[in-house]
């Protein structure tokens, strides 16, 4: 490889982990804001609420169709465009005069995360060979999960130090940067105009099946409303897939699916995982400022022993699942992932520091194990000129992951406290919402152990067509 094609790579691979960042870390540092844009608009809490809702159910929503249009026209485009798109979403964000505008700048901000995260990790493993995919796809990944778990905590000191508006102004900031390290260095891929084809009715019964579900997954606590939108979503989902059957050209070839096991139990594996992890940071917040008496700030310090965790050794497993099957590092990152949410379920009034921050690591560790390589377990499955649809299936398996794991607290909160709020709630009730929460969990993970396990046995190693 040439001294040019390493610089060009390493470019792409900048943009990719900084893309990969920042696209999480502004999903997730709002929360920290939210009574402060509540107080600044006089709006009602849940009405606010929906600044970070609309951003996660954008991002869910269009990876897919983003994907696809990616894999048609070009990556190099659609990921410009969309890095171009979110810089200048969140700088007009900073500007937002009230609640409604903020919104709807909110969707198009989420609109232009799932352009990027539809091509980032499509484009890097498309420069670079195949014998290093599980490393690259290591460092992007360590990137997505600081952005994740750094957004509450820098997104709190960013809050309280300079004000909520500032948090845009970082992400403005950053995505400026992206598009300076990228522009010049990513490839052009764009393909032949007369192979557009766009499947507009399979896109827009997709759009409905993940925003209805996924509405109705963020408020199941909510009343039965909120159920019926989650099965009107589910409801829509199944007609998606019987309507994309018969499709020459689909938004997502379902035989990909049906006819390679390995490549849909890990994508299983990916949305069980996040649905079984995701809310650990919450959960622990809870425990360590309502029961432990840390305050929000020492709080964020002690959870980011998670996210350092998963930076550090992200980039190893993944290296590692060069050499080694990656389905096999994957299920050993999940077994661990199964162990540290035990440990969650036996804290109470009495736990020491040092146990929790012990939990804390290991959950980070197992996350190491598990992510890049099932990344890798996915990717090697597909063709390159699936890439951008693939890539863009992990990404809406991560968010709807995500929006189970809090929809699932929601549920359990609402059956142990009911309407009362947290800090009028008894410790013993605080202790039992958050250990049932982590009984949930344990089941979730071990059923992902399983078909993490299972897809070996179904052929876990590349595809001798790709």
């Amino acid at each position: 490889m040439s001294t040019v094609t390493d610089k060009q790579n390493g470019a792409v691979l900048r943009a990719a982990m900084i893309t990969a960042f920042i696209t999480t870390f502004m999903g997730s540092s709002l929360n920290m804001s939210i009574p402060a844009i509540e107080t600044e608009f006089q709006v009602s809490g849940a009405l606010v609420g929906w600044v970070v809702t609309s951003y996660t159910i954008a991002v869910a929503a269009l990876s897919v169709p983003f994907g696809r249009i990616s894999d048609i026209t070009g990556r190099r485009r659609i990921f410009l465009t969309g890095v171009v798109c979110f810089g200048a979403a969140s700088l007009v964000c900073m500007f937002s005069p009230d609640i409604l505008v903020m919104m709807i700048l909110r969707v198009l901000q989420g609109a232009a995360a799932a352009m990027i995260f539809a091509t980032n990790n499509a484009i890097l493993i498309s420069v670079y060979p195949a014998s290093q995919r599980g490393r690259v796809l290591g460092l992007s990944t360590a990137a997505t999960y600081v952005g994740l778990s750094a957004g509450p905590v820098a997104g709190g000191f960013l809050n309280h130090y300079v004000g909520w508006r500032s948090i845009f102004a970082a992400a403005f900031v950053v995505s400026a940067a992206a598009f300076l390290a990228s522009r010049r260095h990513i490839p052009n891929d764009r393909q032949p105009e007369d192979s557009i084809s766009f499947d507009i009715s399979g896109n827009i019964l997709y759009i409905c099946a993940i925003g209805m579900s996924l509405y109705g997954l963020s408020n199941l606590s909510e009343g039965i409303w909120a159920w019926a939108a989650f099965a009107a979503g589910i409801g829509a989902g199944a007609g998606f897939f019987l309507y994309e059957k018969g499709r020459k050209q689909p938004l997502i070839r379902v035989e990909m699916f049906r006819e390679d096991i390995a490549f849909s139990f890990s994508n299983l594996a990916a949305l069980l995982n996040y649905g079984a992890t995701f809310a650990i940071s919450y959960l622990m917040s809870i425990y360590l400022q309502v029961v432990m008496g840390f305050t929000s700030q020492d709080a964020g310090l002690i959870l980011i022993c998670m996210p350092l965790i998963q930076a550090v050794f992200s980039p190893v497993m993944g290296k590692l699942s060069d050499k080694v099957r990656p389905h096999k590092i994957a299920t050993a990152g999940m077994m661990i992932c199964v162990a540290a949410l035990a440990m969650f379920s036996f804290i109470d009034e009495d736990t020491g520091l040092w146990f929790a921050v012990s939990a804390l690591m290991t959950a980070g560790f197992g996350f190491a194990v598990f992510s890049a390589p099932n990344t890798n377990a996915i990717m090697e499955r597909v063709r390159e000129e699936d890439y951008g649809i693939a890539n863009s299936i992990v990404a809406t398996m991560r968010t709807y992951g995500q929006s189970a794991s809090m929809g699932i607290v929601s549920v359990v909160m609402g059956m142990i406290l009911g309407d009362l709020p947290m800090e009028e709630a008894q410790i013993p009730d605080l202790i039992l919402t958050v250990r049932t929460s982590f009984y949930v969990f344990i089941v979730l993970c071990v059923m992902a152990v399983f078909l993490s396990a299972f897809r070996g046995k179904c052929g876990g190693g590349m595809r001798e067509d790709v």
